[in-house]
């Protein structure tokens, strides 16, 4: 997967995450329609602030990672959605 370019820098201890496509079909080979599809809770780093004065960030740019539902803030850049989001809201790099 190419690195996106994107024209922001989050500050502190926020990652710009480009959230993954929700899933169109479950296991069964049943097509999900768009109004019962969930919201995915995983995602790509594209962008890291530095961390906290003490506390380093710990993801990179590229990271695939698991985030909680209902985390960070949706936004547009250049057409993109991306959601940028506090480190501690992410669980897991992948």
């Amino acid at each position: 997967m190419a690195k996106a370019k994107v024209s922001i820098q989050p500050l502190a201890d926020r990652v710009l995450v480009k959230a993954a496509e929700a899933e169109t079909k479950t296991a069964g080979g049943i097509i999900i329609p768009d109004s019962a599809k969930e919201k995915p809770q995983r995602g790509t780093v594209v962008a890291a602030g530095p961390g906290k004065k003490d506390e380093p960030t710990t993801v990179k740019v590229g990271d695939t990672i698991l985030y909680g539902k209902y985390s960070g803030t949706e936004l547009t850049v250049d057409g993109e959605d991306y959601l940028i989001m506090r480190e501690s809201d992410i669980f897991a790099i992948l």
